[in-house]
């Protein structure tokens, strides 16, 4: 819904367009009737950011991921009603005067008593509170007592009694970290440890019952003699019956001598747990009982231990265990199991019987209560200082955000990187500082696109941090002929933590003017060197295949006689006068009609630059017009909408903005100081000097050729009109006679 506002805003050139400028306090105090269709941006992440983490999730008020339009006003409206200048909040500043508070709001008079209450906690005098202040919470509440967040600790009681039993409750339940940094315990696990001591208590008390104890004291260790030779008894008993059954099987229910013959030649007290397998005593048919000589070695020591604890108290002087007098004694125990079962209050059981004891019949339960209870009555001045540290977060951070948020001014400022800037990425001799952290790549493959920027996607990880990332660097200046997918490069986080980064998908756009200038050329270029290079191939190819050929059905001479014949008989070639001349005349031919060719056309002396222009012109203007309209429309939006940002303006990153982004190597000028590549160049410098004489020369020559012979058919020309006119007029006849007198004398 769109808001009405008479409040004068303010504009300035941002990026090449013009957005709103935030320059005073009283715009934020507006900021609610600035219509969103003004703003830059309407939405972004709450993570991902080069950013004060803490600050975005205080403006983060719903805890969705995101901070929305109404999210950023709201934290205006708090801050521009608590502290009197607002102006002070442009800023930027660590510390907040005490004074700055506006005691007249109910929430400035609660933020000023809690500011005063810290520095008092703290031992400071001062009349101003800094975020380093407000930063260390334990040391805020290390001396106190109570605050606020109803957990008590030993140091909140006086009373040796309780600490000792708040450290019993800390020790069976875990206990809870205090705002002090120290373990507690709170009303809740107060409440569980004394039902818990009760309900252990009651539980002792009901197995001191002489049924439930058929061996007194010694139950629980007679049940466990008992339990480690359960199976192999019942397992006597059951071959005991078998063998009886058919007295045939006594043989293959016994243990068998093949198996004790395999481990003979061992070292039989390795091969206890093979041992431990045979039966527990000797099968025999007819038999019934488990005699107590003739127990199996492996058994022996636990079958002793059962003796002890409960064969000689219910079977005294007997030499064998019939199986009743085995099920007598395991229905003995049947009572004090279902007691173990039924066993509550295992938490405090490490305490011991007397120490719970002890416990209940304190009055520590009621005494404790009211301890978590006074703490809890300080939780609103408690909250109170956490407020203190998140208005003097906003007071530090808000504007620097609002830069990034409602105008981008930090993006396009010259000493600033904005938030959504992860660092800089180094590669091919250029650093690139316009790169965005990925957060999904099929996103970014679809929106990137639409950028109209040459991107160049890579994958960082840092191995000592144990850290990936990947990034979308925007390359703004410089060539493309090196740049691949698996191109390796160093990437710097903002922190200078460096990470290895490979180039993992390119998307291609102009770059440069420069770069669209020389396209052109370096494209021509390529394509001849791939004619040359595919047809040198085919050639090779094809002599190669004639010389195997050839090689093949060759017959080489391996006599003197046959090597003279091969030798007479190999046609030689005649110089052939004529075609070296034909040679000379068709070279000297060409050099003459280059030579007219280029005196026509120097005639006039600016003629070959005009030509030179007109065909640079011609072939690179296209691509110079088409980078140039490209390069005038990059928009990082698309890369920010695809990292989760609502972006409601363009963000233009125009040519001479965008040259900015991308450092190029820049190498001064050495003289070599190797003699031999010194002479080398001294050698090419005099070479090139050379051919640059002889073009010279010869185009000299050949002008100087030109224009001697259009004066001799001038002159030709007038010589000849004049002879007619003569001829015409009868001078010709005395122009004659002088010369025939002369001849005569000559003659004479």
């Amino acid at each position: 819904m769109e808001k009405t506002s008479t409040y004068n805003w303010q504009f300035k050139p941002i990026g090449g367009t013009s957005r709103i400028a935030i320059s005073s306090g009283e715009d934020l105090k507006h900021l609610g009737e600035l219509d969103q269709k003004l703003w830059t941006v309407l939405s972004c992440p709450s993570s991902g950011l080069e950013f004060d983490q803490k600050t975005l999730d205080i403006l983060d008020s719903n805890k969705d991921g995101r901070i929305n339009v109404g999210e950023v006003v709201a934290a205006a409206d708090y801050l521009t009603s608590v502290i009197k200048d607002a102006d002070k909040i442009l800023l930027m500043e660590d510390s907040l005067a005490l004074d700055e508070l506006i005691l007249d709001n109910p929430d400035g008079k609660r933020l000023h008593d809690s500011a005063k209450q810290i520095l008092e906690n703290l031992g400071l005098q001062k009349d101003s509170i800094s975020l380093a202040d407000t930063a260390d919470s334990i040391a805020i509440f290390a001396k106190t007592k109570f605050n606020g967040d109803g957990v008590i600790t030993p140091a909140s009681t006086d009373n040796e009694t309780l600490k000792s039993v708040i450290g019993n409750i800390i020790s069976c339940t875990g206990g809870a970290p205090d705002r002090s940094g120290e373990q507690g315990v709170t009303a809740e696990q107060i409440e569980a440890f004394y039902t818990a001591c009760n309900e252990w208590s009651a539980w002792t008390e009901s197995g001191k019952d002489s049924a439930k104890l058929p061996y007194g004291d010694n139950t629980e260790a007679a049940l466990a003699a008992v339990n480690a030779i359960a199976d192999k008894v019942n397992d006597y008993f059951m071959r005991c019956k078998l063998a009886t059954f058919d007295s045939d099987s006594a043989a293959a229910l016994d243990v068998q001598v093949a198996r004790i013959s395999e481990i003979s030649a061992h070292n039989l007290a390795q091969c206890v747990d093979e041992i431990a397998a045979y039966p527990l005593a000797r099968i025999s048919a007819g038999s019934s009982s488990l005699p107590y000589d003739g127990i199996n070695p492996a058994w022996q020591a636990a079958f002793a231990r059962f003796k002890e604890l409960v064969l000689d108290l219910d079977c005294p002087g007997k030499d064998s265990l019939d199986e009743t007098e085995w099920l007598a004694i395991c229905g003995k125990f049947e009572a004090y199991t279902a007691w173990k079962g039924s066993k509550k209050g295992e938490s405090v059981e490490a305490l011991g019987t007397d120490r719970v004891a002890e416990i209940l019949n304190g009055d520590g339960k009621a005494a404790l209560l009211a301890l978590v209870e006074q703490d809890k009555a300080l939780e609103a001045e408690a909250n109170s200082i956490e407020d203190v540290d998140k208005l003097l977060h906003l007071y530090r951070y808000f504007y620097s955000f609002l830069r990034n948020y409602i105008t981008m001014e930090d993006f396009f400022a010259k000493d600033k990187l904005a938030i959504f800037q992860a660092g800089s990425l180094f590669l091919d001799q250029r650093c690139l500082k316009l790169c965005v952290r990925v957060s999904d790549m099929s996103k970014h493959g679809d929106m990137a696109g639409l950028s109209g920027m040459y991107i160049l996607y890579c994958k960082c990880e840092s191995k000592a941090k144990g850290k990936s990332m990947d990034i979308a660097a925007v390359l703004t200046d410089g060539d493309v002929d090196h740049l691949r997918v698996g191109t390796n490069g160093i990437f710097y986080d903002r922190d200078g933590v460096d990470y290895n980064a490979t180039i993992t998908k390119i998307v291609e756009n102009p770059v440069s003017i420069r770069q669209a200038f020389w396209s052109p050329y370096k494209k021509f270029a390529r394509t001849i060197t791939d004619r040359i290079n595919k047809s040198a191939a085919e050639k090779e190819s094809k002599v190669s295949s004639e010389l195997t050929k050839k090689a093949a059905t060759a017959q080489i001479p391996t006599t003197e006689e046959g090597k003279a014949a091969a030798q007479a008989a190999a046609p030689k070639a005649p110089f052939d006068i004529a075609k070296i001349a034909g040679i000379f005349a068709a070279f000297g031919m060409a050099a003459a009609f280059l030579a007219s060719a280029l005196a026509k056309l120097v005639r006039p002396w600016y003629t070959p630059i005009i030509v030179l222009f007109v065909l640079v012109v011609l072939i690179s203007g296209p691509s110079m017009f088409i980078a140039w309209q490209k390069l005038r429309k990059r928009n990082l939006a698309p890369v920010l909408n695809a990292n989760g940002w609502a972006i409601n303006a363009s963000i233009l990153v125009g040519i001479m903005f965008g040259a900015k982004l991308t450092d190029l190597a820049e190498f001064p000028a050495l003289e070599s100081v190797d003699p031999k590549a010194a002479s080398k160049k001294s050698w090419k410098r005099f070479r090139n000097t050379l051919i640059i004489i002889l073009l010279a020369a010869a185009a000299g020559a050949g002008i100087w050729w030109k224009i001697s012979s259009d004066r001799n058919k001038k002159a030709d020309k007038e010589c000849v009109e004049a002879v007619s006119e003569e001829a015409a007029t009868g001078e010709t006849q005395a122009l004659l006679e002088p010369e025939e007198a002369v001849t005569e004398s000559v003659t004479e």
